[in-house]
């Protein structure tokens, strides 16, 4: 059983480079799918879920390949199965993206509920309803979505659908169901996230008729077949943010590199409001920290707000602030099982509702803890390098699925951090 063995004490001190977003990958190698050809997508990141999405793809018929490091290429011609495995869907949320392939495909899917990070309730009714204002006629048994387009052509008729929570895996779902519907569909209170943008302009090259994509408004012309291309995967916004937030922690002073400014804009200003310093540039910002930081208050947002993946770092880095921190989370309910962990660091918090009351220590101590799910682990990380003493981190296989060796880069940049073998 892998565990990461954090020493505190050391500043993060260097250049680190973003690697391409999981996020967008997962919902691109889906789209690519829906291609009748080869679609060659580069910067792919080497995470633990982007395996099991191939292996998804590949239960449907779908040919996915690595051709070499960090390029898959993906070929939805053989695409015949309409049953995805129960067994694969259950770990990954993502997985469910393939309801929208395969019933824009197909006409029909059978597609288990998802699994993946435990925040709260996060339904699929969304999904379900924006099917069935697409023609499908849509059934919940034993665990299972089944869909089936029921009109003569067995394809999918535009509409005009309103998204709940600009949700965003409703949004990359019905942008894939709709992409080959016969008719317009007009996706309302759509998610704005770059990775939707990513997103359209992959299937844009591929042959689709996608505008507004970044807006809230998306409006999809269907075509009846979309062709092979090349795609670079956007940088990870998410990792952007981690090492943003890692050299603030540390006091140090980090370059982080090859990424979009613009989409870590909300997390900019508020570490600069913290009192660190941002230095701005086409494709890398520099971060850098002399003192001790002044609490501020956040709440997470959909795009372009304060990122929910940003909330448990951000609590982290508040921890070691002067003065009161006020965090709200109102994207998902149940984000905050981390605190109890940080609280064995000496971590000062109180939850009152969707609100994380930090009052900020001059110093955590070290400790065993135990993350439950990605961006968690990160925030356990960022406690542990703040810390005095060791920290050793259970449950790595969680950060894993977000993160490329989270530990050799930061390891590269000044942190004392290892992972080691542990019995079970």
């Amino acid at each position: 059983m892998a565990v990461l063995v954090v020493r505190g004490g050391q500043r993060l001190e260097g250049e680190i480079s973003v690697t391409g977003s999981k996020n967008s990958a997962l919902a691109l190698m889906v789209g690519a799918a829906l291609g009748k050809g080869e679609t060659i997508l580069e910067n792919v990141p080497k995470y633990t879920d982007i395996p099991a999405q191939m292996a998804i793809l590949r239960s449907l018929g779908v040919r996915v390949e690595e051709v070499e490091s960090g390029c898959l290429l993906v070929d939805g011609t053989g695409l015949e199965n309409e049953q995805a495995p129960y067994e694969l869907v259950r770990k990954l949320r993502a997985s469910f993206y393939v309801a929208g392939l395969l019933l824009g495909r197909l006409g029909r899917a059978k597609v288990p509920f998802p699994g993946g990070d435990p925040f709260g309730t996060r339904p699929v009714d969304f999904h379900l309803r924006g099917f069935q204002a697409l023609g499908a006629d849509v059934n919940v048994e034993y665990g299972y979505m089944v869909a089936r387009v029921g009109n003569l052509f067995g394809r999918l008729c535009g509409a005009k659908y309103y998204i709940n929570r600009a949700s965003f895996g409703t949004t990359v779902n019905l942008m894939l169901a709709a992409c080959l519907a016969d008719g317009v569909t007009m996706l309302e209170n759509a998610a704005r996230e770059p990775e939707i943008v990513d997103l359209a302009m992959l299937l844009g090259k591929m042959g689709a008729k996608i505008k507004g994509a970044g807006t809230d408004m998306i409006t999809i012309e269907g075509v009846r077949e979309l062709r092979g291309t090349r795609h670079e995967v956007i940088p990870d916004r998410l990792e952007t943010g981690t090492y943003m937030i890692g050299a603030a922690v540390t006091k140090g002073r980090v370059k982080v590199q090859n990424l979009m400014p613009e989409h870590v804009r909300a997390l900019t200003i508020k570490l600069q409001e913290a009192g660190a310093e941002v230095r701005e540039s086409a494709s890398a910002l520099e971060i850098s920290c002399c003192g001790r930081l002044r609490g501020v208050d956040v709440e997470t947002r959909p795009y372009p707000g304060f990122a929910t993946d940003y909330q448990a770092p951000f609590v982290a880095l508040m921890t070691t602030a002067e003065g009161v921190s006020l965090v709200r989370e109102s994207v998902f309910d149940d984000r905050f099982a981390y605190v109890d962990e940080l609280r064995r660091m000496g971590a000062n918090i109180r939850i009152e509702g969707a609100t994380a009351i930090v009052l900020g220590q001059a110093e955590l101590t070290g400790a065993p803890v135990e993350t439950p799910d990605i961006r968690a682990g990160v925030a356990l990380v960022f406690a542990g390098l703040a810390a005095k003493g060791e920290t050793r981190i259970h449950g790595v296989h969680h950060l894993d699925r977000g993160y490329e060796r989270i530990e050799e880069k930061l390891r590269k940049i000044g942190a004392d951090i290892i992972r080691v073998e542990e019995e079970p």
